[in-house]
């Protein structure tokens, strides 16, 4: 992605969320042509001259302090998600970067697969899904089946209908991946592998393209889904989100539900079915001989 280009429009995209009476600017009755702080105002609520600004939103400020970010991020009530996006984007840099192939460590798989009545994934870079366990396909959908290049949870949220009916608010869920894959841009603005899903997703999905425009930064550490399934009917889920150690570009994360309630009770249904799926597929051993059987 253009770098100068994407931190124009988050800028933008923020100034123009903010009402200029909110920020404590009068403007005694004039007509506005744009929604929003102008630029000159974000300059003088950060402190700044109103040609610095100017060049500090065309990506023509690459020498900007990091107090200068900051002022510019308070004068914008950018929260610190948005914050620290902000200093990527003034801070990106150089052109495209080779993609190195994430691998998931076999213990982190052991992990997941001693978890029966949990469902757990690792997602990667560009919400790539990089592994899985058995209750989590029996909760979302059969991720093997899927051609690898298939294997991307924006994709999926998009395009893939099955795994966007077991959303009950499918609008939050695509906003949440849409915030989440910006902020993953952001950390890597050099990966070319980021434009070409982007431009796929845009030409495959309106509603992405609609909400891709939007500007909106979200990570996800934690939260609740409504799930529902043809199996057990609705049900509802709580996340964590945990980075792993010894590669931050890979999220461990896992679904449980409140001790007690019919959730949990769904979630165990669902553990089951992955069991009786498994045991299905495995090769049948072949018969030992009972005593003086030759």
């Amino acid at each position: 992605m253009n770098r100068r280009a994407d931190l124009g429009a988050f800028l933008r995209s923020r100034r123009a969320r903010i009402r200029p009476e909110d920020a404590g600017i009068r403007g005694f009755g004039e007509r506005r042509r744009v929604p929003g702080l102008r630029r000159e105002e974000v300059a003088q609520l950060a402190g700044v001259s109103a040609d610095y600004y100017t060049r500090f939103e065309q990506g023509r400020a690459e020498n900007a302090s990091d107090a200068i970010v900051d002022a510019v991020a308070r004068a914008l009530r950018l929260d610190a998600v948005e914050t620290g996006h902000l200093h990527r984007l003034v801070r990106a840099g150089g052109g495209p970067l080779p993609t190195p192939v994430q691998q998931v460590r076999p213990g982190l798989r052991r992990l997941m697969d001693s978890m029966p009545h949990t469902p757990a994934y690792v997602v990667g870079r560009r919400t790539d899904v990089l592994a899985w366990n058995a209750p989590m396909a029996a909760m979302m959908i059969d991720f093997a089946a899927l051609p690898p290049e298939r294997l991307n949870k924006a994709w999926l949220v998009f395009c893939h209908e099955e795994l966007r009916s077991r959303f009950v608010d499918r609008e939050a869920k695509a906003r949440d991946i849409v915030g989440y894959l910006r902020l993953d841009l952001g950390r890597h603005p050099g990966d070319p592998a980021y434009p070409a899903l982007i431009g796929e997703l845009s030409d495959a999905s309106p509603e992405f393209r609609r909400l891709w425009e939007q500007q909106e930064i979200r990570e996800k550490t934690h939260g609740s889904y409504h799930l529902r399934h043809p199996a057990v009917g609705e049900f509802t889920v709580a996340y964590e989100s945990l980075t792993l150690p010894g590669d931050s570009d890979q999220t461990l994360v896992t679904y449980t539900a409140e001790e007690g309630s019919p959730s949990q009770a769904a979630l165990h249904v669902l553990a089951e079915l992955a069991e009786l799926a498994e045991l299905a597929e495995r090769p049948l051993a072949p018969a030992v001989p009972g005593p003086g059987v030759s």
